[in-house]
């Protein structure tokens, strides 16, 4: 089969669910549905022409759309033009941060942000997402506005927002039991995966068949309905810009532009995996922002990767990017002839549809997995979790991601120190209390990195061993420092200052594996115009303990017979020859 005919059969399978899908995460982000298959079909062109992936299908998502509507929570409900002209803003607002995420090549800076925070924020989104959904799935009126808490709205909309319509928790139970039962039938005979739409086609049939959706005698369906798509394509459009709209907006703006990225770069990672491509991360990003800017101008809701749009890209076949044109061409297709039906769609099917969507997202085996791997995650999991249920959204993965650092940072910062000798075979271990202790020369070794946040550890393990070395009356310290990495201006001063005092003290340094990074702070710092250099050894490349070894050879050298201890003297080092490959720093 060839490339082009693959990604058009896969394009097909999308777009049937994208039709669904795309109207209901506009509900969830609190707009008209037909901004949601606008996104599905400027934002997928877009990303799918600009991006990296092969199979990544982008357009409105879950995650996204439930922080869109807590970014647009300040806005008049009834001011429902406002609405969507602040959402179009977000969206341009969105786009340029990730581009200038892409410029400043910020792309891959992404994984570093843990894992757990995603899950853990994934996992809340998803029950806000089913709470969001409950007013709809019963036929009762949402009460509440966007300034209130989601569960302070959802018991106002239970308490005062009427009875309870058993025709809409019929028609929402359905969509439930049916798209459990069909994704069963999908995965056990490997059928195509239409089963969303099927769902919403055979609910909508029914509720058509029982007069739910039909109007009655007043004038009105016995259930809500959605509000009817226009047949036609989005139109370019410039978003009204209010000024006191841009800082009111911008956290939510730089979440959903961070969500959006790792939202996106996950999924396409986890393709890339199973299909061995190679992925530009700055590039993905870029078409990222790309994408939600030129939505802005074609009335788009923001977007970001789809979990399972990009899924069912890859499992259908898809082999190019042009799999994500076709998509969004065949949707485009779609919406101008099935446009009219949309008005017979009853809001309670698409609930139970987004039900589902949501509690797929709590993958509860993964949550397992996080909670049992270290307390390190599962504490990053609970805050991120309970920040979503509790804070809100938007804020959600920017506390789970400075809740990250904090708890990091004094990790990185943490700094190993051993005692080491020198057995009579000239190897270098770590020293035990059989060990007899040489009180001529004392090797310490040093393990970390070696930035402002590991300076007191890094003062702390100097000051010991210089202790030590008055202590036993040592004259000369080997510090083996190969283990040390990317050290800044506050560990160069703090190790300047330990230098300058032991040869205050008489004590004599010999500084073995110095790494290049070091060599090269110490040079620009002038340390050899007072420090003299021929102490210093390279890290050696040939033998692990080489440079540590002829450090050790170096201080015997200089204290004499006379002045060695019986340790030193069994070991008669000082008859072993320094080898040319001897690296001193000049």
């Amino acid at each position: 089969m060839s490339e082009a005919r693959r990604d058009l059969q896969a394009a097909v399978t999308v777009a049937v669910i994208s039709l669904p899908q795309s109207m209901a995460y506009a509900l969830v982000a609190g707009v008209d549905p037909r901004f949601g298959l606008y996104t599905a079909i400027v934002f997928t062109a877009v990303a799918s022409i600009l991006g990296s992936s092969s199979h990544l299908i982008n357009g409105p998502t879950g995650a996204v759309s439930l922080v869109t509507f807590s970014a647009l929570s300040f806005i008049d409900p009834e001011a429902r033009l406002d609405a969507y002209e602040a959402m179009f803003l977000l969206s341009a607002m969105i786009g340029v941060i990730q581009i200038a995420i892409s410029l400043l090549r910020f792309g891959d800076l992404t994984r570093y942000i843990s894992e757990s925070v995603i899950t853990g924020f994934m996992s809340g989104a998803a029950i806000l997402t089913i709470v969001g959904q409950i007013a709809s799935a019963l036929g009762l009126r949402s009460q509440g506005t966007g300034h209130q808490h989601v569960f302070h709205r959802l018991w106002l909309t239970l308490t005062q927002g009427g009875a309870i319509s058993g025709k809409a928790l019929a028609i929402s139970a359905g969509s439930v039991v049916l798209s459990v039962i069909a994704r069963k039938l999908v995965r056990r005979y490997k059928l195509p995966q239409l089963d969303t739409f099927l769902v919403l086609l055979a609910v909508c049939v029914c509720a058509y068949l029982l007069g739910w959706s039909r109007p009655g005698a007043t004038g009105k369906a016995a259930v809500a309905l959605i509000e009817e798509v226009p047949a036609s394509l989005p139109r370019p459009h410039i978003p009204e810009i209010e000024w006191t709209w841009l800082g009111k907006l911008s956290s939510g703006a730089f979440a959903i532009a961070l969500l959006g990225l790792l939202e996106t770069l996950a999924i396409a990672k986890a393709i890339a995996h199973k299909t061995r491509e190679t992925l530009d991360l700055n590039r993905q990003c870029l078409a990222e922002g790309v994408g939600n800017l030129t939505g802005a101008f074609f009335r788009c809701q923001p977007g970001a990767g789809s979990l399972s749009r990009s899924a069912i890209n890859y499992q259908a076949g898809a082999a190019t990017k042009l799999s994500g044109v076709y998509t969004a061409g065949f949707v485009a297709v779609m919406v101008l002839l099935l446009a009219p039906l949309t008005h017979y769609i009853p809001k309670a099917a698409l609930a139970g549809l987004l039900v589902v969507a949501a509690a797929r997202l709590i993958d509860v085996e993964r949550l397992r997995y996080v909670v049992r791997a270290s307390r390190y995650d599962a504490a990053l999991l609970a805050l991120t979790w309970l920040s979503a249920l509790v804070i809100g959204v938007e804020f959600a993965i920017l506390i789970g991601v400075g809740f990250s650092l904090v708890l990091f940072v004094p990790r990185a910062a943490k700094l190993k120190r051993a005692e080491l000798v020198v057995t009579d075979e000239r190897v270098v271990r770590e020293r035990t209390r059989s060990d007899p202790r040489c009180t001529a020369v004392s090797i310490h070794d040093l393990e970390g990195e070696l930035f402002f946040g590991a300076a007191p550890e890094l003062e702390r393990h100097l000051d010991h061993a210089l202790r030590l070395a008055r202590s036993q009356g040592t004259r000369c310290l080997v510090m083996r420092l190969k283990r040390l990495r990317n050290p800044d201006a506050v560990c160069l001063e703090l190790l300047e200052r330990f230098l300058r005092g032991t040869s205050t003290e008489g004590v004599a340094v010999f500084l073995a594996g110095v790494r290049p990074d070091l060599l090269s702070g110490m040079q620009r710092l002038r340390f050899g115009d007072w420090f003299p250099m021929e102490r210093c050894f390279m890290e050696a490349d040939d033998d692990e303990d080489s440079a540590t070894l002829k450090a050790v050879r170096k201080a015997y050298d200089l204290l004499g017979p006379a002045n060695t201890c019986e340790h030193c003297a069994a070991l008669a080092l000082s008859e072993r020859p320094v080898g040319a490959a001897a690296y001193y720093l000049v």
